[in-house]
């Protein structure tokens, strides 16, 4: 719950099954967001020159205005890379596949249920029982002819093949929805945290490992979130991702909070703090840190993850251990708070969560256990105390560009903006044009002023928190000056090889480069008059001295800029050894 964390998400180094898969992300795409206001033809460019093939807006990211770009199979790590570095991106990762977060119990005698009593859920449930309240698990499927399952289930969906079978293809999914929802109270197996919640299976993958892609726990986010969910369970190792981090904001625009497990490889990978992310670490029955529980800046808050017993696939029981199962005693009691306050938004659930928690490790938030580990009976007590009224505006201002300046072609505007609460969007306008909105820090936006006429234009920034309170930058004036007439600059063009005046033999590469105060069109390369080859804003090829003539032979370049204006370059090279009845060109092609 604080800033986006690294680009690449880093996998945890032992699956779930005790073997990794070979690939840890998907090939030929990777996930990319654009700022919000940049041209479809500029993203295009970028995406081309940084190896990109093509652009697709998912239909099933669209509402995240993540696009899916391909790109050539093993260049999805260099590729993501190079265009985050790019100011008009806001972010490029790969599409990694994440583990599920379970570790297998190494010791069967662990009590039974211990996790109940130690989070005084007994208490909270004469207040609460999670009535009224959806939870979906996105996971592995659930076991839905499980008797202590069956009845808490709703209708769910399978984001993967996009059909309803939910069906569990792992059996970690089970485990994971009887830990938040089994049936309790009925004189059979288990009790969970949240007895009477609605039990929403999403499954986002299809693999027999259970490991998940980033892009299919997103999408599972958005289908839960335009389904009614108020609670989403993620008991993957997905924080550290900005496509997860932009899902779990969509969920939180439509009311909803996104839990996600914080990982089990015992050490702290180096994520930020998320704003839309609920992060769980786990903890012992002593209220200590299992060795293999991850830890860092993200965590926001640790549950019981050891030994907890719970539903599992084929109608049994078990005992696993994991922050896949923190991560779902957190979203029952999240549920509990909702239903003892179903008006509370999801901050003030967050805020809830956290203020709630039994503080352990260093007084105050720490990287262990966050604020500390849930106790659901203070989190019902303050939930029903809590009020739902918020009257306060968020803060907003520009940051840059200053006041006054000019500015032409694409222009970076960033906005700076708080609330008492949370941040629910920020829109930019520009010269009374709305130029684009964005959902998450930082906001960002990039400002195509070739569409604004010149002279004085007001920037103008709107922040808006979930209640609906808007707050109003100061105006900010700047100068636009793009017409400077027409372009009657030619482009520069040199030959980078071979050098002038060079005596060469045997296979040799010719090459060319050119740019432009405004855009290089084309670059065509000769060969004693002869079109050898075209690019832009680079050319290169190859060419056999061996097959010319001996002597002197020309090597010409001739760029053309977006509005014709051309410039030339050209070599004079010696071929020594060659074909003395080689064709040198009969001198009538476009040099010059």
């Amino acid at each position: 719950m604080g800033g986006v964390a690294a680009a690449c998400l880093a996998l945890l180094s032992v699956g779930p099954a005790g073997a990794q898969p070979t690939e840890h992300w998907a090939r030929g795409h990777i996930l990319v967001q654009p700022r919000s206001g940049l041209p479809e033809h500029v993203l295009e460019k970028i995406l081309n020159r940084a190896g990109g093939r093509a652009a697709r807006a998912a239909s099933r990211l669209q509402q995240l205005k993540v696009r899916i770009v391909q790109v050539p199979a093993r260049a999805e790590q260099a590729v993501a890379r190079a265009l985050a570095r790019n100011p008009h991106i806001k972010f490029a990762e790969v599409d990694a596949l994440v583990p599920i977060s379970q570790t297998l119990p190494d010791d069967p005698n662990y009590p039974k249920a211990w996790h109940l009593p130690k989070i005084e859920a007994p208490s909270a449930w004469d207040t609460a029982l999670g009535d009224g309240v959806t939870v979906a698990v996105l996971d592995t499927g659930v076991d839905s002819f499980h008797l202590d399952l069956t009845d808490n289930l709703v209708a769910g969906w399978n984001v993967v093949s996009n059909n309803n079978d939910t069906q569990d293809i792992y059996g970690h999914g089970t485990k994971v929805a009887g830990t938040v929802a089994a049936v309790s109270d009925n004189g059979i197996g288990v009790a969970s945290v949240a007895w009477h919640v609605r039990l929403m299976p999403v499954r986002i993958t299809n693999r027999s490992d259970g490991w998940a892609y980033l892009s299919d726990i997103a999408s599972g986010i958005i289908w839960a979130a335009d389904h009614g969910a108020r609670v989403a369970n993620v008991s993957y190792d997905a924080s550290g991702s900005p496509t997860v981090d932009n899902a779990a904001k969509y969920m939180k625009n439509h009311g909803g909070v996104v839990i996600v497990a914080a990982g089990n490889s015992g050490r702290n990978p180096g994520y930020g703090a998320e704003p839309s992310i609920i992060a769980v670490s786990a903890t012992t029955s002593s209220d200590t840190r299992p060795s293999w529980s991850n830890y860092g800046q993200y965590i926001d808050i640790s549950a019981p993850g050891v030994g907890i017993w719970t539903t599992s696939r084929g109608g049994g029981y078990g005992a696993p251990s994991g922050t896949s199962f923190a991560s779902p005693i957190t979203a029952g009691v999240a549920a509990l708070i909702s239903s003892a306050n179903n008006a509370l938004s999801p901050d003030q659930i967050a805020a809830v969560l956290t203020q709630s928690a039994k503080d352990l490790g260093n007084s105050g938030w720490d990287p262990y256990y966050g604020y500390g580990r849930v106790n659901a009976a203070a989190a019902v007590v303050l939930a029903a105390e809590s009020s739902s009224e918020d009257n306060e505006a968020p803060s907003v201002a520009i940051a840059s560009p200053s006041a006054g300046s000019t500015v032409s072609g694409l222009v970076d505007v960033t906005a700076n903006a708080t609330d008492n609460l949370g941040v629910s969007r920020v829109e930019l306008y520009a010269a009374n044009q709305l130029i684009g909105t964005v959902t998450t820090a930082p906001y960002a936006f990039t400002w195509d002023s070739t569409q604004a006429v010149d002279g004085p234009a007001t920037l103008l920034a709107y922040a808006y928190d979930e209640a609906g309170n808007r707050g109003e930058s100061e105006a900010l004036t700047v100068q636009v000056a793009n017409d400077a007439g027409p372009d009657t600059v030619p482009p520069q063009v040199s030959i980078s090889s071979p050098a002038d005046g060079a005596t060469v033999s045997g296979r040799q590469t010719l090459s060319a480069t050119a740019s432009d105060n405004d855009e290089v069109a084309e670059v065509r390369l000769y060969l004693d008059g002869v079109l050898k080859c075209v690019g832009t804003p680079n050319v290169s090829c190859g060419w056999n001295a061996k097959k010319a003539g001996s002597g002197s032979h020309r090597v010409s370049a001739l760029a053309t800029d977006a509005a014709g204006n051309r410039a030339s370059a050209s070599v004079t090279v010696t071929v020594e050894g060659g074909d003395r009845k080689g064709n040198r060109g009969n001198g009538r092609g476009q040099s010059q």
